[in-house]
C-alpha cells in the first residue's frame, strides 16, 4: 500500500505536472533524502518518471492538463519563444501548432510586423487578435476543450490549402531515436500536414519532452530543419541531430558549453 504522503506526492504531480525534491521537502517537513526515497518507489511502481531534480507524472497515453503543461519549465518556454521568434522576418507566413511552448512563440511574435499566421490552436488566435499588423487565419475542425486545439479532418484538409515560409510544431514527447511523439491521433494528422507545407520546420520544445512517452509517432528529427531547446540532454541525440543537417539551438547552455 502506498503510504499517505506518497498519495499526496502523486496528486501534487498530477496538478503540477512536475514536482521537485526541495519542494516536496520544504511541503512535507522531511529531509530531501527521505523524499527522494519516496521518488524512487513511485517510479519503481511507474507512476512517476525520476527528473533532475524531481519527477514527473507518468503516463505513456495521457498528457498532464493544459494549466500544469503551462507551468511546467515556463521561463524555459519563454526563452525558447524569443529565440525561435528572433529566427522569423516580417512578413512571414507561419504555421503554428497546439502547444504551451508553441503559445511562447506566438507571444514573442506580437513586435512582428506584416506576418500571416495560420493556427489550429485558439490560443495562439486570441493571443494575436488585437494586433492588426499580424493576419491570423484560424483552422476549422473539432475543438479539444482541454487545451484550445483544433483536431480532426477538417482541419487536415484546411492546412492542406497553405505553403508557408515556416512551421513551428511543437512535441509531447521526444524519444532517444530522435521520434517525435504525441498523444492524440487526431492532433498527429494536423501536424504532419503543417510540417509537409512548410518551407522551414522549426521544432520548439524544452528539455522535459526528453523524460515523457506518448504512443503516436508524429515524424522524426530529420523532418525538421531547426530545434530550439533549453537544453540537449545527451550527446547521441546532439548526434543524431548533427547527422540529420538539423541546427541545435540551446538557449540555456551558455555559448562555448558543449554537450558532456
Amino acid at each position: 500500500m502506498l503510504i499517505e504522503r506518497h498519495n499526496a506526492i502523486l496528486e501534487l504531480a498530477r496538478q503540477l505536472g512536475r514536482v521537485s525534491v526541495d519542494d516536496l521537502a520544504r511541503r512535507f517537513d522531511v529531509s530531501p533524502q527521505t523524499i527522494r526515497k519516496d521518488l524512487n518507489e513511485l517510479c519503481e511502481r511507474r507512476l512517476l518518471a525520476r527528473t533532475h531534480g524531481g519527477a514527473l507524472l507518468s503516463s505513456g497515453i495521457e498528457n498532464v492538463g493544459y494549466e500544469a503543461r503551462r507551468i511546467i519549465s515556463s521561463r524555459e518556454k519563454a526563452d525558447i519563444g524569443e529565440k525561435v521568434a528572433s529566427l522569423i522576418p516580417d512578413n512571414a507566413s507561419i504555421f503554428i501548432n497546439i502547444g504551451t511552448t508553441t503559445e511562447a512563440v506566438a507571444q514573442a511574435l506580437l513586435q512582428h510586423r506584416g506576418l500571416m499566421v495560420i493556427t489550429n490552436n485558439i490560443n495562439v488566435a486570441s493571443l494575436m487578435r488585437g494586433y492588426s499588423q499580424i493576419e491570423v487565419v484560424i483552422a476549422g475542425g473539432v475543438l479539444r476543450h482541454s487545451d484550445g486545439g483544433i483536431v480532426g479532418e477538417a482541419a487536415v484538409d484546411f492546412m492542406r490549402q497553405f505553403k508557408v515560409d515556416f512551421a513551428v510544431i511543437g512535441a509531447s514527447a521526444i524519444d532517444p531515436d530522435g521520434s517525435l511523439l504525441d498523444y492524440d491521433y487526431r492532433e498527429v494528422k494536423v501536424t504532419k500536414t503543417i510540417m509537409d507545407n512548410a518551407r522551414h520546420v522549426i521544432l520548439a520544445a524544452d528539455s522535459t519532452k526528453f523524460e515523457r512517452t506518448a504512443p503516436v509517432r508524429v515524424g522524426h528529427l530529420r523532418q525538421v530543419g531547426t530545434f530550439v531547446t533549453d537544453y540537449c540532454p545527451t550527446p547521441d541525440f546532439a548526434r543524431i541531430a548533427a547527422e540529420a543537417e538539423v541546427e541545435l539551438i540551446e538557449t540555456g547552455r551558455q555559448e562555448g558549453e558543449t554537450t558532456d
